[in-house]
């Protein structure tokens, strides 16, 4: 059976998608998944072993999108199944295009035209529960279990323990808790465990201004691997962590893939609905506010008090708990 799957964008949101592929590996035993999505998401997830086909989907860079969509539907071809977890015009575009018969996404005006199934999805519900909902809309035996993160990349292993830590996330500076803060937890334990930073290619400073905080605090058991790795090095290197520190984002996810314990720090966001997936050794760290969740990029009040009022004592009093 040949399935088309359109990956959400986000790295995180690709990996909070992977329990409900694996719920149609498992209502669809002889499935074979052609994956359409960004660089990230495809790079993480084209390892799966059902998976015979992994496109990047560069039809934005396009001059016409809507011609270079038409032609990418035309050279994947048609499938027995097809679903977007993208809530796009373009993605409805490709399934319709396709020329697939069931074809499945998030319920808006442009899927409702388009497409053969277009569930409402419940709100203030985890996102990997939403998943898994719309992947399961024309099974006939979806009981709500909905399975943990999947990563088929191998973890790598470490000598000693250790403590990773993830000052970035790309969606924006309101989602960032503070380098100092992070170097202050990180010395904290850094007797007994190494330490790795971890950043993408925007995130070097941040990375580097945590290393300049060890290197005055003499800490000198850590590798700052920001903007160094691809993300399946990034997935690997993760999935060999004993601790993870980080903020809400995409390497947050990996770390509840591999089941890393982990504490989260969660400002502007929905942790309800973007915490870790069944991670059962992770801690989220938020303070309730007022204006939270905002869901801005930057702080429109200029005061960024549910990062700013969260210290490294509260955070490294959690890991405490958490590891104990």
């Amino acid at each position: 059976m040949k399935i088309l799957v359109i990956l959400p964008n986000w790295l995180g949101d690709a990996i909070m998608a992977t329990p409900a592929i694996e719920l149609l590996t498992y209502n669809y035993p002889r499935a074979r998944f052609t994956f359409v999505g960004s660089h990230v998401s495809i790079e993480a997830l084209k390892h799966h072993p059902r998976c015979e086909n992994a496109v990047v989907d560069e039809t934005k860079k396009a001059s016409n999108r809507f011609l270079a969509t038409f032609k990418l539907a035309r050279k994947l071809g048609k499938f027995d199944l097809a679903i977007s977890f993208r809530s796009q015009l373009h993605s409805s575009m490709l399934l319709r295009l396709t020329s697939t018969v069931v074809c499945i996404a998030k319920r808006s005006w442009h899927s409702r035209f388009l497409l053969s199934h277009t569930p409402k999805m419940p709100k203030n519900q985890h996102l990997s529960m939403q998943y898994a909902k719309l992947a399961m809309t024309d099974a006939d035996n979806f009981n709500l279990y909905v399975p943990n993160l999947t990563l088929y990349i191998e973890a790598k292993e470490f000598e000693r323990p250790t403590l990773g830590i993830n000052a970035g996330a790309t969606y924006g500076s309101a989602k960032r808790w503070y380098p100092e803060r992070f170097a202050a937890v990180a010395k904290e334990f850094s007797d007994r465990y190494d330490i790795l930073i971890f950043g993408g290619p925007d995130e070097i400073g941040m990375a580097n201004e945590i290393e300049l905080h060890l290197k005055a605090s003499h800490v000198t058991n850590y590798l700052n691997l920001a903007g160094k790795t691809d993300i399946k090095e990034l997935c690997a290197n993760i999935g060999g962590c004993s601790l993870f520190i980080t903020n809400d984002s995409g390497p947050m996810h990996v770390a509840a893939a591999y089941q890393v314990p982990t504490v989260s720090i969660f400002g502007p966001t929905k942790h309800k609905e973007t915490s870790q997936w069944k991670n059962e050794k992770s801690i989220i760290v938020r303070h309730e506010m007022e204006c939270s969740p905002c869901m801005r990029r930057e702080c429109h009040l200029k005061h960024h008090a549910c990062m700013k009022d969260i210290t490294a004592l509260e955070v490294i009093e959690e890991i405490k708990q958490l590891v104990s």
